[in-house]
């Protein structure tokens, strides 16, 4: 389906599957869902960069955002991967001020835009979003004390262990020999994911598949053992 003919109804069925306006009553969604406006994304392609304008909120309908930063060495760290479902930017659209990071597409990707300036003339207008929007925000703070604490806490293996568990959970789909992760990520995207080199996704991924938890199919992980993948990521060290 193209972007352009995604429908009124469809976009105000995406914003009631998100957390950001699960729970508004249709007359609400109906409102928010007129101000989305499509937007195509090929594979690659930068959504914005940090420090320009944050002008709107983003909703993936289809594929897969990634959210980063690069250091001053030039080393990238990937905040975040955004699925069919999740919306993001809600920090520069609220606060009016430029990008906290980068965004790119991963794979073809589809989403809806709402501007900042149509979006905070309802927000005045309709309360219960801004107590959605503060519910939003308190869950991402959770989701990155959680990493923090991932990181400090769990050694890699643990941490690829749930990352994967999560791919596959998110973007997998059942084949013959396991759960195939349709999102294609190279080691590179993982390593970036996790703050560690390539080499050291590669040495690990190596182990899991000695041990029969994943192996490679054209490119693509295929989890093999998703209960003890998910074992390992509870392990810590």
């Amino acid at each position: 389906m193209a972007t352009d003919s995604l429908s009124i109804e469809n976009r105000a069925a995406l914003l009631r599957g998100s957390y950001l306006f699960h729970g508004l009553d249709a007359e609400v969604l109906g409102r928010v869902a007129q101000l989305a406006l499509p937007r195509d994304l090929a594979a690659g392609q930068p959504l914005f960069w940090q420090g320009d304008e944050g002008d709107a909120l983003y909703g993936v309908t289809a594929g897969l955002v990634r959210i980063w930063l690069t250091g001053p060495d030039g080393k990238e760290l990937t905040l975040n991967l955004m699925e069919p479902g999740d919306f993001f930017g809600e920090i520069a659209l609220l606060d009016g001020l430029s990008r906290s990071a980068n965004a790119s597409a991963l794979s073809d990707s589809r989403l809806i835009a709402i501007k900042r300036r149509e979006f905070l003339g309802l927000l005045e207008r309709e309360p219960r979003l801004a107590q959605h929007l503060i519910e939003l925000l308190c869950e991402r703070l959770r989701i990155t004390t959680d990493r923090i604490s991932d990181a400090v806490f769990l050694d890699l293996a643990s941490r690829l262990a749930k990352t994967l568990d999560a791919l596959a959970t998110a973007h997998g789909r059942t084949t013959e020999k396991g759960t195939l992760i349709d999102a294609k990520l190279s080691q590179s995207a993982l390593a970036q994911l996790l703050g560690v080199t390539r080499e050291a996704v590669n040495k690990q991924l190596k182990v899991f598949a000695k041990a029969g938890l994943v192996t490679t199919l054209g490119g693509k992980m295929v989890v093999l053992n998703a209960a003890g993948l998910r074992e390992r990521g509870q392990m810590k060290g």
